[in-house]
């Protein structure tokens, strides 16, 4: 067993401490073990005049620290489960999804409490169409504009008064020590979570068993089902993490609940569907409620939507 782990990670203040995390709880359950970060600057995260979708999506947050691992230069990459591909390049392979935070979206403003609150015309930012969709839909005449940056520029640029409220990961929040800021949380049955929301994975190459094992206590065994079956929705739909698309499992008396939809950005159509299985074959499940969703359209509504 190796005695120095190395981290690729990008250089945001939510992503450190995300690697910290990972740092803290390997160091704790291997004597000896020394663990260092190898912060990196990724496309996705100096890219911030464009839209995601039209730059290249999320994976523009891994790249980087993925060709760092192909390179020698680290061992792990910590990522948002809900940044990374539905698909990992050959070579690649998820070796641990810990625990899940919150994975509710938060509702953060400096003067009102909620979206109710919001008055006729205001301006809303989120970087997501996910989140855009289901927000239109409810409260149609919000003014909705691109929010890009990390957790503290979005509130930066909310303090400034560029914004009457903004929509984050509440995860994120919470673990940089900003849940005040929180004025309310969407409930998932308002606002389904993107796939993977609120859970850590840690990806390594394939082929290093030895990583593999240092890893594998740190994995959660109902967090990974949910986010596998997530994901497989995501997969089955064409793989990219910025479409309209919201995926969200629960383990329930032993069996696994997911519901998913995708949306027109606009929020005025609609694609649902959720499904129950066998939480030991969270993929089954997640290509049974893909296949509901383009019975229902989904297809349709993601063409309408172009590359």
């Amino acid at each position: 067993m190796t005695n120095e782990l190395r981290i690729a990670t990008r250089r945001s203040r939510l992503a450190l401490w995300q690697a910290e995390h990972v740092r803290a709880r390997l160091e704790a359950l291997h004597a000896g073990l020394n663990v260092t970060l190898l912060p990196l600057s990724t496309r996705g995260d100096e890219l911030l005049d464009a839209s995601l979708a039209k730059i290249g999506g999320k994976g523009l947050f891994v790249k980087e620290l993925e060709a760092a691992l192909a390179e020698g230069r680290a061992d792990i990459a910590v990522h948002s489960m809900k940044d990374v591909p539905a698909e990992l390049p050959a070579g690649y392979a998820l070796a641990a999804v810990l625990e899940r935070e919150d994975p509710r979206d938060a509702f953060v403003s400096q003067k009102y409490g909620n979206f109710a609150a919001l008055p006729a015309g205001a301006l809303l930012g989120t970087s997501s169409l996910r989140r855009q969709a289901q927000v239109a839909a409810r409260y149609p005449t919000l003014d909705i504009r691109p929010l890009r940056g990390n957790v503290d520029t979005r509130i930066a640029k909310l303090d400034r008064g560029e914004y009457a409220a903004i929509v984050l990961a509440a995860a994120g929040l919470k673990r940089l020590g900003l849940e005040a800021r929180i004025r309310s949380f969407l409930p998932v049955e308002d606002c389904l979570p993107a796939a993977g929301q609120a859970a850590l994975g840690i990806e390594c190459l394939a082929a290093r068993a030895d990583v593999k094992t240092l890893v594998a206590p740190l994995a959660d065994a109902v967090a990974g089902a949910c986010v596998r079956a997530e994901r497989e929705v995501n997969r089955a739909l064409g793989g990219s993490c910025t479409i309209p698309l919201g995926a969200f499992a629960e383990v329930r008396g032993g069996r696994l609940q997911l519901r998913a939809l995708v949306a027109s950005p606009d929020g005025r159509r609609f694609a649902r569907a959720e499904g129950e299985g066998d939480a030991a074959r969270p993929e089954e499940l997640g290509l049974r409620v893909a296949g509901l969703l383009r019975e229902r359209g989904a297809m349709e509504i993601l063409a309408a939507i172009g590359p």
